[in-house]
């Protein structure tokens, strides 16, 4: 697309060719009232307040495309009796209570009804009944709604779900006389407001949804609230902690909302951040202790005197990752974290082929491509915010693209019909990624290594050749996605070199997604060994003794919502979280002072984060978060990547065992990621054998999994046979099943 210049009421602005004139407007800090419209989805023009004059014609700037030397005026006389009356409109019959309504104070009706300075009520109509509904973790009040389609949008355009849309309210007939006394727009608005509300794509009003709360987010006024949140706490009362969202690697931006000591809320930008139901529901997981417990930081410190490893996971800061490294230099400690160092490892491989330290991509150029691979992951629950992109990408480029993954899943096939779901073998992946490189650079007209394999191993439908030459049309933007079960795989060597290969020859994007929150940065900062000695200090891990955030340790230690500190997300970037909540008792800065690692604040060592690595010298407080009103986003800084020597060594794909049909996963179910989330009383559940209906085992039944005998949960947006266990649960130990690292298993499944 090419660059030109528009005129917003006298002020020139440079723009894209096709884009819609509000966003150049909110780009270059032009007011210009919207209801309805997202950034990043399809317009609804439900509340038509953010018409405008373009060229003399009046036009509606959501859904209005800029051309060169257009002339915009967004306000006259005219424009604003419209907006003026579509507002009186909105204000018919909407309930009198913003005293205990939870938007009130930072309600969009509110805002506008003042804004546009509706002091009386030209218009009156019977009102309709419309019954208050439960929906999962969240209530929707009809009365309140103003159907502006937010909620219908972002579900379908960002999430994917698609499960809302509108159905009819059954509200009274406007008075014909009506249309010819009011300006058309708000006319118009009305009718539609009278006949319609929101309401489930299932008939029974039952939500088979991700429990993301992103309509909640979007919603303008109450209508759409959190029921943990309901009628806590008006919005003036609560102090806002910008943050990161500690639960994934994405790590969006999010605002822990306080009040007396306590989180009630999570909020985010939500033109620019979309959470997952992690991020926005699994808030509560703060290590509540009362004090410092001095007999037990003495006990941990003579144990670590004479212990030779620390054994630790990702859900921790750059800053605690560089404590740990700073003391196996300083004591000699063997640091195994299995997780990052498969990544660890995935990434020098990647680098070998590729000619430089870290992957191309991001979830900005997964959202901008309209050609989309997924290999290795099961996005949805890995890694929610890559769905959401991917989503995105099909819905709002009319994209198209392949996911490739053993395990079935009812949704992802649903995000666009040209999305072709494929159920590869189990242990395929190598073969899967020589045929994305072979595929590729067909496609792409790109001459690149041959690697042989077996395409039956791919599992290819029979008219493939013949979809994907329609799918290809007109596509120019191509991204690969990569997950964990490539990082796992027995040949995550020779698969990490093709992957280096495809982003080093192809004019295709490559995201090697981390698999937990800070697993890029760990894998950055420490120099992490294959196994642990025979003492071993546990943090969030178990050991012969263990320093704690979940409350289960000999020592306690703080939560991630207690913490300042970095992390490095899946965008490359060093991101900032705050502290929400107090917290009394020792910290892992403590331990490491007290063995000779001192620094007086945690936040100290983000300034000496390895710049060899990409990090550059600031101080924390230094660092911004927060976005501006075009959705650029100035978050910490981008992580430097260097360059290093590349060649074409990669080995043919190797054969593949034969799982047969006792095959089980290791994963988690949507919102779950760690003990952490499980800690969250919205979130807290108990584990167990997540299976499809296509299995044929009872909810609520129990089965044996190798050793464990556990109850069987039924996962509806499950397809296939193969099912999961997860590691959220505490008290599901799936070491044994997993041994050899990779996410699946071959393993007996037998009823109770």
């Amino acid at each position: 697309m090419s660059k030109i210049n528009v005129e917003i009421n006298g002020k020139v602005c440079e723009a894209t060719e096709g884009e819609f004139i509000l966003n150049i407007a909110r780009r270059n800090d032009i007011f210009i009232p919207a209801l309805c419209y997202l950034t990043g989805c399809s317009p609804t023009l439900a509340c038509r307040l953010c018409l405008v004059e373009a060229d003399g014609k009046r036009v509606y700037s959501c859904n209005a495309k800029a051309k060169d030397g257009m002339v915009i005026t967004t306000s006259n006389e005219e424009i604003e009796q419209e907006r003026e009356s579509i507002m009186s409109v909105y204000d018919v019959n909407h309930p009198l209570q913003c005293g205990v309504c939870d938007q009130s104070g930072e309600c969009e009706l509110q805002n506008y009804t003042l804004y546009m300075r509706v002091h009386e009520q030209k218009y009156a109509t019977k009102d309709t009944f419309r019954p208050i509904k439960d929906w999962g973790l969240m209530k929707y009040d009809a009365g309140l709604c103003i159907v502006c389609e937010k909620c219908v949008t972002v579900c379908k355009d960002m999430i994917g779900d698609s499960v809302l849309k509108t159905v009819p309210r059954g509200g009274e007939p406007l008075d014909k006389e009506l249309k010819a006394t009011m300006p058309k727009d708000s006319y118009a608005m009305w009718n539609k407001l009278q006949k319609s509300i929101i309401g489930t794509v299932n008939e029974d009003d039952s939500l088979e949804c991700q429990d993301c709360g992103e309509c909640i987010s979007v919603c303008p006024v109450g209508a759409l609230i959190s029921k943990d949140f309901q009628y806590k706490s008006n919005a003036w009362e609560l102090v806002k902690v910008p943050a990161s969202n500690p639960h994934s690697s994405d790590c969006s931006l999010i605002n822990y909302e306080v009040k007396n000591g306590e989180i009630l809320r999570v909020t985010n930008e939500h033109h620019f951040a979309t959470l997952n139901g992690a991020a926005r529901f699994g808030y509560d997981f703060q290590n509540r202790v009362t004090g410092q417990d001095e007999a037990a930081f003495n006990k941990v410190l003579e144990f670590m005197s004479e212990a030779d490893s620390i054994k630790f996971n990702s859900y921790i800061t750059n800053e605690e990752a560089l404590m740990l490294q700073k003391l196996k230099e300083a004591k000699g400690y063997k640091l195994v974290n299995n997780d990052a160092l498969a990544y660890q490892k995935f990434l020098e491989a990647y680098s070998s082929t590729s000619g430089k330290s870290l992957y191309s991509g991001s979830l900005k150029d997964i959202k901008e491509s309209n050609f989309v691979v997924v290999v290795g992951s099961d996005i949805r629950r890995d890694a929610p915010n890559v769905g959401f992109a991917v989503n995105n990408a099909l819905t709002m480029n009319k994209g198209a693209g392949l996911y490739f993954h053993p395990v079935g899943d009812t949704v992802v096939p649903t995000f666009a019909k040209n999305f072709m779901a494929v159920q590869n073998k189990v242990g395929s992946e190598e073969h899967t990624l020589a045929f994305i490189l072979e595929f590729l650079g067909k496609s792409l007209e790109t001459d690149v290594p041959s690697v042989e394999y077996d395409s039956s191993l791919v599992n290819l439908p029979e008219d493939f050749e013949a979809k994907i030459t329609k799918m290809l049309a007109k596509k120019d933007k191509f991204t690969l996605v990569v997950g964990s079960d490539c990082y796992t795989h027995p040949r995550s060597e020779n698969l990490a070199k093709i992957v280096g290969l495809i982003d080093r020859l192809l004019d295709v994007t490559v995201t090697i997604i981390p698999t937990s929150t800070n697993t890029l940065g760990v894998a950055n900062i420490c120099e992490l060994d294959e196994e642990a000695g025979s003492k071993v200090v546990g943090y969030n891990e178990d050991g012969d003794i263990k320093i704690s955030a979940l409350g289960d340790g000999d020592l306690d230690m703080p939560a991630l919502n207690q913490q300042e500190g970095t992390f490095t997300n899946i965008d490359k970037r060093v991101v900032l979280t705050n502290a929400a909540v107090g917290y009394k008792g020792y910290t892992l800065n403590q331990v490491a002072s007290a063995l000779g690692v001192e620094k007086e604040y945690t936040a100290l060592y983000t300034k000496e984060l390895p710049e060899s690595k990409g990090y550059e010298a600031r101080d924390f407080d230094e660092l911004p978060n927060y976005y501006d009103n075009g959705g650029v986003e100035h978050r910490g800084y981008l992580l430097g990547i260097s360059e290093c020597e590349a060649s074409d060594d990669v080995e043919s794909a190797n054969d593949v065992e034969d799982f047969g049909d006792d095959v089980v996963y290791l994963s988690n179910p949507i919102n779950q990621f760690s003990p952490f989330t499980n800690m969250a009383k919205q979130l807290k559940t108990n584990g167990g054998f997540y299976v499809s209906s296509d299995k044929g085992l009872e909810e609520g039944s129990r089965v044996k999994v190798g050793e464990l005998e556990l109850e069987v949960k039924v996962d509806k947006q499950l397809s296939g046979e193969i099912g999961y266990l997860p590691t959220f649960d505490k008290n599901i130990d799936t070491k044994a099943i997993f041994e050899s690292g990779y996410r699946f298993a071959k393993i007996k499944v037998e009823g109770v």
